[in-house]
């Protein structure tokens, strides 16, 4: 490093390989980067805040589908035996899988209002990993939709549901685990559709699908609808809801269906929020 006058004044010059950083340069090595991602307990209680407090959620994800059960669940066909437990039953594990989706997939799709907002922006201008950030999200949907789970079934149990307790309690356990699938759902769509029409679509979307996968009313599987039905995303993981009932309605093609729909949501939200990033 040499000092050259000019005119009066000192500058300091120097080769190109000088490592000398510039003033208020902050050397990306140094920067304390968090475990995990940023992955923690108080980024978990946070979201979770933000998700009880927001009444609408917790209507759609609990209220909703407890009134869908009594509207629907009490019917005279209710007590008719369904393996090993009955049609009241089954479609109360119906319900109870249609509003741990809507809580996964709300929690999902919140990002196109925190795109909106600016959040997600400044989000990433922190150590927090979009993985991490992914991973909140979907325990959170998670959690809610265990809320909803549980109280459908305790309302089926309080309205005398005849049919045994451990089909009832597995029956609910992989309806929770299958939800998780939209969980990546909610993701993909949240990136994809603009903010003041996400949520719009994705409640309508899902309706519609909870209804050609006999999540509501059951679907013959040897007819034309039934066939058709077999193709829905939430096909597959309310047939596999079912298993503890032991109707054996779950196989290859309801496997493979899972899984092709998981890749294509994992897949699509992974490519969107890559595109999203970039423009950072």
């Amino acid at each position: 490093m040499t000092t050259t006058r000019v005119s009066g004044s000192s500058v300091l010059t120097g080769s190109p390989s000088s490592t000398t950083p510039p003033v208020g340069f902050i050397d990306a090595a140094a920067r304390s980067v968090p475990r995990f991602g940023g992955f923690s307990a108080t980024l978990i209680r946070i979201e979770l805040l933000r998700v009880v407090r927001n009444r609408r959620t917790m209507v759609l994800a609990i209220l909703l589908p407890i009134v869908l059960f009594l509207l629907v669940g009490n019917g005279s066909y209710g007590h008719l035996p369904y393996g090993r437990g009955t049609v009241a039953g089954m479609i109360m594990i119906g319900i109870a899988l249609y509003g741990a989706i809507i809580s996964t997939v709300g929690a999902g799709a919140a990002v196109s209002v925190e795109r909106s907002a600016g959040w997600s922006r400044q989000l990433r201008l922190t150590p927090l990993s979009p993985m991490a950030y992914v991973l909140v999200k979907a325990m959170i949907g998670m959690f809610v939709g265990a809320l909803s789970i549980i109280a459908v079934c305790v309302t089926g149990v309080i309205k005398g549901l005849d049919q045994p307790l451990d089909v009832t309690l597995a029956a609910a356990a992989l309806a929770w685990l299958g939800s998780g699938l939209f969980a990546a759902f909610g993701l993909f769509m949240g990136y994809l559709l603009p903010t003041d029409n996400a949520m719009q679509f994705i409640n309508m979307a899902v309706v519609m699908l909870a209804f050609l996968s006999g999540m509501f009313i059951p679907i013959d599987p040897a007819s034309v609808l039934g066939h058709i039905a077999r193709f829905a995303p939430m096909w597959g993981i309310h047939q596999l809801a079912l298993v503890p009932f032991g109707t054996g309605g779950f196989g290859v093609g309801e496997l493979i269906n899972i899984v092709v729909w998981l890749a294509i949501f994992v897949g699509g939200a992974a490519w969107l929020m890559s595109r999203d990033t970039a423009r950072v």
